[in-house]
């Protein structure tokens, strides 16, 4: 064999990893520590209120969109029967991440003309309907990995999950600054609630009318909140179980223990997390 036609071999061979449809089973094994989402993070996400919400510079991840089309790659690499060999854990975290970071990849389809989420929809379909996204095997859309998989009863039953997806929208938990790991993921998902619980644009007490004035997601998934998973049977019960977070009275602290009062939920702000340059 000549010199020149051993080259060309070796070369087309080190090339053929990226020729292998995404879920070849001769993928490279899966970062668990989500390395490359948690730089974009770092440096795409603006924490505020002392890390109670954030917002995102999307510009920015347009300038990294290689980087974040890498780790999208990597993503879908992960076949299903990968995925099942994984910790409940890491699946958890795969799952978290992969509904944040394809969320960023649909906004920037559009970006920057548009100024809330919902305008990637339309009257018939939601933006989060649509099975565009390669994952596991299969086309899913952010519905099936929220819904089908993330919140799928007897498999994570967690309902801190709604504190760490984040949908683009200002009215959402934030985006958090660093990805979520297996190692550290029931840590990070309840430092997610406190800091959700603790803004007050979002939810607070108001004590003039004893009244509990809860994010609109507690409405929309308020079931998640209601079947005793990690203790939590009711919104009562979760309420009382951050009353210090809800109000700096503590007579007010007092009245939420005691599980006195009445609840409402607050309008929803889908303008877009960004921040403008």
């Amino acid at each position: 064999m000549t010199t020149g036609r051993r080259h060309f071999l070796i070369s087309a061979a080190g090339s053929l990893p990226a020729l292998w449809p995404l879920g070849h089973s001769h993928a490279v094994t899966f970062d668990h520590t989500h390395a490359i989402w948690t730089g974009l993070l770092k440096r795409h996400v603006v924490l505020l209120r002392g890390g109670q919400a954030s917002q995102v510079r999307y510009a920015g991840f347009a300038q990294d969109r290689s980087s974040l089309t890498a780790y999208l790659s990597s993503l879908s690499a992960v076949t299903s029967n990968g995925f099942s060999a994984f910790s409940l854990a890491q699946r958890q975290a795969f799952l978290i991440n992969a509904y944040n970071a394809f969320t960023v990849e649909l906004i920037l389809t559009k970006y920057p003309d548009l100024t809330s989420i919902k305008e990637l929809g339309s009257i018939l379909s939601s933006p989060w309907k649509p099975k565009w996204i390669s994952l596991l095997g299969s086309k899913v859309s952010l519905d099936d990995i929220e819904h089908g998989m993330l919140r799928k009863r007897g498999v994570h039953d967690d309902p801190r999950v709604h504190f760490a997806v984040n949908c683009a929208s200002i009215g959402c938990p934030m985006l958090r600054e660093e990805a979520f790991v297996a190692t550290r993921i029931d840590a990070q998902m309840e430092e997610q609630t406190s800091r959700f619980m603790a803004d007050r644009t979002r939810n607070r007490f108001d004590e003039s009318s004893g009244r509990l004035e809860l994010s609109r997601i507690f409405d929309w998934y308020g079931d998640d909140f209601k079947r005793g998973d990690r203790g939590i049977a009711s919104l009562q019960t979760f309420a009382r179980l951050h009353a210090d977070l809800l109000s700096d009275s503590a007579s007010a602290r007092d009245r939420i223990r005691s599980g006195r009062f009445d609840i409402a939920f607050l309008n929803y702000d889908w303008s877009l997390n960004d921040v403008r340059q």
